[in-house]
């Protein structure tokens, strides 16, 4: 199958991004590193009337250290991820990321905002308590990577904004396990853990629509429970989505071997 018709727009700026958005009236989209985008318009699955090209937009790439942080700007490749050595828990996460091929194309800011439940990014972002930038037709704001995500493939982003930054906290300690049947694939379930300002957060994937905190195994950790106990207590209260790859239960029960291995891996036993 071949693209629905569709005028292109090759943006300078951020503000002249987000304007030809608005008015599009709702029928544009950002066009990026394309991985995820580009498939879905070839198979018709979705016909935008505007693609907005902003890979041209200066100041959207790069990795900076930020005291207890990094800003990851949004057009920032997976491969640079990899690479980069100022958060290793990113570098760690991005080498899971697709092949070499989409990693070489596929980038931060595209892989949060495509919002896939099952993509490592938004994971991290929720692990680490990562807050995200984005840019509209009035101004800039900031919110929570927590709140980013609303259902698979649904963020709170407006038609007419764009994710342009993502700030990453660097944890103190952290860990990162993934199970998929090859490497590569999408995950089944993946898990972060990250001691930030002195707090272990827990995080999951692969699981339902929204990455989740795993509370009730950082509970237990505050609590002085073990590490077993903590990934225990965190899958009894997981309700996992079911599908061909495999059962609920199946689900719950490699997110407790998921936890286990991810705190292992954090040095938090």
């Amino acid at each position: 199958m071949k693209c629905a018709p569709f005028d292109y727009v090759r943006a300078a700026s951020v503000d002249e991004a987000v304007t030809t958005l608005s008015q599009a009236d709702g029928d544009g989209k950002i066009l990026a590193g394309g991985q995820s985008l580009v498939p879905v318009l070839a198979l018709r699955m979705a016909r935008p009337s505007v693609l907005v090209d902003v890979n041209r937009i200066p100041g959207l790439a790069g990795v900076t250290p930020e005291g207890d942080a990094v800003r990851v700007g949004a057009l920032t490749r997976h491969s640079a991820l990899v690479e980069q050595t100022h958060h290793p828990l990113l570098a760690d996460a991005a080498r899971w990321i697709g092949h070499t091929a989409i990693r070489a194309r596929g980038t931060a800011g595209g892989s949060i905002a495509h919002a896939d439940p099952s993509a490592e990014l938004p994971v991290v972002a929720v692990g680490t308590g990562a807050t995200v930038t984005v840019a509209g037709p009035g101004g800039t704001r900031q919110l929570a990577a927590e709140d980013l995500f609303v259902g698979a493939l649904m963020t709170d982003l407006a038609e007419d904004e764009m994710l342009t930054e993502v700030r990453f906290p660097l944890p103190t300690r952290w860990g990162f396990a993934e199970f998929a049947r090859r490497h590569g694939d999408f995950a089944l379930v993946m898990a972060v853990a990250a001691e930030v300002e002195g707090t272990v957060r827990v995080a999951l994937g692969g699981i339902g629509a929204v990455p989740v905190r795993a509370e009730a195994a950082e509970r237990v950790l505050a609590g002085g429970g073990s590490l077993r106990e903590a990934a225990a207590a965190a899958a009894e209260q997981l309700t996992p989505t079911a599908d061909l790859h495999g059962s609920a239960e199946f689900r719950r029960a490699i997110a407790a071997e998921m936890i286990r291995r991810a705190l292992t891996r954090a040095g938090l036993s």
